[in-house]
């Protein structure tokens, strides 16, 4: 059967249309799919950069409690060797003074020996 000139027309403004609204939904389809594709990228960026800042944070406690643990070795080992310093310093007292009760002791002695003496010596 044939149209007549005006039907057909007709049907080729409706084939076209179609086809128009077809070439317009695959670009708003295809718009679609690129946002989808951004909002994804950024969100995996924004994955990464959250990762990235856990761990920096992460290296940085670590570093900061790898200090504190330095310092307080530190502070240790001082505290150690002042305790020995000072364990020196009263020994070296205690000797010093050991020395000097001998000496007054053998001083004293001598000078009993030599009192004796001059008594002995006088009778």
């Amino acid at each position: 059967m044939q149209y007549s000139l005006p039907a057909i027309s007709h049907e080729k403004r409706k084939e076209k249309k179609r086809k128009e609204k077809k070439r317009k939904e695959k670009k708003r389809e295809e718009k679609r799919r690129e946002e989808k594709r951004r909002e994804e990228k950024r969100r995996e960026e924004k994955r990464r950069e959250e990762k990235r800042r856990k761990e920096k944070r992460r290296k940085e406690k670590k570093k900061k409690r790898e200090e504190k643990r330095r310092k307080e070795k530190r502070r240790e080992e001082k505290r150690r060797e002042e305790k020995k310093r000072e364990e020196k310093r009263r020994e070296e007292k205690r000797r010093e003074e050991k020395r000097r009760e001998e000496k007054k002791r053998k001083e004293k002695k001598r000078k009993e020996k030599k009192r004796k003496e001059k008594k002995r010596k006088e009778k």
